[in-house]
């Protein structure tokens, strides 16, 4: 138990921290943060406090999907955030192509490693996960159209309100399943329960997918 509670401390903390770095870049970012940056150009609050808004508000959508949220999940929306918040106060934004192009692969790396941080921990998914498994649970729809309808929904929406949309968006979408894919055997906590087994086959389902 201690060290998955650590675990799953440490991948928040790491993930809303690498979403900064992909995010000082200034080249794209991953959709739902292309949203959060557009609703922070908009309301006048930091991304970061943004991030963790919009996870509670996704939460909420759960009820109608008979979704039960696990304390990782509440962790995620209190976590994340607040750290891309921290992370952007301290991380320069570069200044040159290279600078740019390195920030973005360190952020995209530390995503990767902080997913199979916090997924090997077995605490349950993050409300946007979860949001993409409970409409394929309750539609039947298959889980990359699930999650290529609301992902293509929220990049749209988050383009329109200012959000950032470039190469980093198409380098994260690309490299982002791969890397996780490799990152969840490093950090996997062996378990006995067979719940907690189904859950980390499903999460390695959704990066594949």
């Amino acid at each position: 138990m201690p060290r998955r509670v650590t675990q799953l401390l440490v991948g928040l903390i790491l993930y809303g921290a690498g979403t900064a770095f992909t995010l000082q870049a200034g080249l794209g970012v991953d959709p739902w943060t292309v949203l959060a940056e557009g609703l922070s150009e908009r309301v006048g609050l930091g991304v970061g406090w943004v991030t963790n808004l919009l996870g509670a508000a996704v939460l909420l959508a759960w009820l109608p999907l008979r979704q039960h949220p696990r304390v990782g999940t509440v962790a995620n929306i209190a976590l994340v955030g607040t750290s891309m918040q921290a992370t952007l106060a301290v991380l320069p934004r570069p200044d040159t192509i290279v600078g740019q192009a390195s920030m973005l692969a360190s952020g995209v790396v530390l995503v990767a490693i902080a997913s199979g941080l916090y997924i090997g921990a077995h605490f349950g998914p993050g409300p946007r996960d979860g949001l993409m498994t409970g409409l394929h649970a309750r539609l039947g729809a298959p889980i990359w159209l699930c999650r290529l309808t609301v992902e293509g929904t929220v990049l749209v929406i988050g383009w329109w309100l200012g959000g950032t949309v470039g190469i980093g968006t198409v380098v994260f979408a690309v490299c982002i399943g791969p890397l996780v894919h490799v990152a969840l055997p490093l950090f996997d906590v062996p378990v006995r329960s067979r719940t907690v087994a189904a859950e980390l086959a499903a999460a390695r389902v959704r990066v594949l997918r």
